[in-house]
């Protein structure tokens, strides 16, 4: 497609926002007329492919000015919006946990199934992944689909990013006063580790560490039994996972970086000799690819167990902003945006 579209994005003064701005600029998307949204932030200013734009109420906007509507704005604004805006015609990328569930809604990571969208004939919804699943999923996938994954435990070490502007200067204030009361999370964040991201169900899980198991097997296979313990850790960008599975094909390390370093959006940085390994720090500061390193394979009681770390950029990488804009991408490729 040749044509230019246009784009609103509510939540454009947001974390997430700010960097799928940045993306929808560097990766040079065909925009006409691009409309940031919001609601407490309206007036503001903000640049876009260096033109100053002001950001316009969200609740006042007509939503057919737009052949998409990003939503960065959490589920309350999804709920309100959402199905509306469909309505009447306009593609919607929601980034909350909102729709993610609902058997007709697509959950989309663009390399995995992606395909789903060319079967849209018509203006839907679609349900941007969980942080932590987007970029956990980019590295089973291949695995999976050459050696059959069936069992899946994994922890999730979530930077204060991935809560909000809020959490970050939360943690930032108690590093220089620990004597700050916590407000955003239910313990002090800073010189410290909770076990604890979103709320309790009555199955002992949080609702977090639930979304890696419902996500994982609405995205990749039903089939997976999945336990996650999420973990809030002070890190102010990039979520780090420890991940363990078995497989029901015999599978080794050589087989595992053969396979990785194949797919695209995945780096293999895995040296132990040199101590070389990817971290939060290093490796997700506005970062795309999913980092991939301390792969083991073991045998215990004749079955095949792996082990390996993962590192991503859970605002600008797969784990939101740059997920969204391949989903855009991909609905331009399909000439769904026209």
């Amino acid at each position: 497609m040749t044509n230019k579209i246009n784009i609103a994005l509510i939540g454009a003064s947001g974390v997430v926002g700010g960097k799928i701005i940045s993306l929808l600029e560097k990766r040079e998307i065909n925009i006409n007329n691009f409309y940031p949204l919001g609601f407490s932030s309206v007036g503001k200013e903000i640049i876009f492919n260096k033109q100053n734009l002001t950001i316009e109420d969200a609740a006042n906007f007509d939503c057919t000015q737009a052949h998409l509507i990003i939503l960065s704005a959490g589920s309350k604004v999804a709920r309100k919006y959402a199905n509306e805006f469909v309505s009447k015609g306009v593609y919607v990328i929601d980034l909350s946990s909102e729709f993610r569930y609902e058997e007709n809604i697509p959950l989309i990571i663009p390399e995995i199934n992606g395909k789903i969208l060319s079967g849209i004939n018509k203006p839907t919804l679609i349900a941007n992944p969980n942080c932590s699943v987007s970029q956990l999923l980019m590295v089973l996938d291949p695995i999976h689909k050459k050696f059959e994954v069936d069992i899946l435990n994994v922890a999730t070490y979530q930077a204060v990013s991935g809560t909000g502007k809020e959490a970050v200067e939360e943690l930032k204030n108690q590093v220089i006063d620990n004597s700050i009361k916590a407000k955003v999370y239910p313990k002090k964040i800073a010189f410290n580790v909770i076990p604890q991201c979103d709320i309790f169900l009555e199955n002992d899980f949080t609702k977090e560490e639930m979304k890696v198991a419902w996500e994982t097997k609405k995205i990749l296979d039903p089939n997976i039994e999945v336990q996650a313990t999420c973990v809030r850790v002070p890190v102010i960008n990039g979520h780090s996972e420890a991940i363990f599975f078995r497989t029901k094909k015999a599978i080794n390390k050589e087989d595992i970086f053969d396979l990785l370093s194949k797919s695209p959006g995945i780096q293999l940085i895995d040296n132990p000799d040199e101590l070389e390994y990817p971290t939060p720090l290093e490796n997700a500061d506005d970062t795309e690819d999913v980092f991939v390193g301390r792969v083991r394979t073991q045998t215990i009681n004749n079955e095949n167990w792996v082990s390996m770390w993962i590192v991503a950029d859970n605002v600008y990488g797969k784990g939101a902003a740059l997920n969204a804009v391949q989903i855009i991408e991909t609905l331009i490729l399909d000439n769904k945006l026209c």
